[in-house]
C-alpha cells in the first residue's frame, strides 16, 4: 500500500516536471512580448502565450504519464 502511494508521488512530481518546462517557454515569450508591447492588449497576448504553455505542457505530461511514465523519461533525459 505504501510503495503504491509513494509511486503515484513520485509520478506526480515528475509529471509537474514535464509540464513546467512548457509553461516557463510560454511565460519567457509572453514576458518578451509583453516587454515590447506594453499595452493591455501586449498583456492579453502574454497571457494567452503562457496559457497555450501550460495547456501544452498539461497535455505533453499526461500522455508520457500515460504511455511510458515520467518518471522513465525523465531518466532517459537525465542519462544524455
Amino acid at each position: 500500500m505504501i510503495f503504491k502511494t509513494l509511486k503515484t508521488l513520485i509520478e506526480l512530481i515528475g509529471w509537474l516536471q514535464i509540464m513546467i518546462a512548457p509553461s516557463l517557454i510560454g511565460f519567457v515569450i509572453g514576458g518578451i512580448v509583453y516587454y515590447n508591447i506594453p499595452t493591455l492588449f501586449g498583456l492579453y497576448i502574454g497571457i494567452g502565450l503562457f496559457g497555450v504553455g501550460v495547456i501544452t505542457g498539461i497535455f505533453w505530461a499526461t500522455k508520457i504519464y500515460k504511455t511510458t511514465g515520467t518518471i522513465n523519461f525523465l531518466s532517459k533525459i537525465f542519462k544524455l
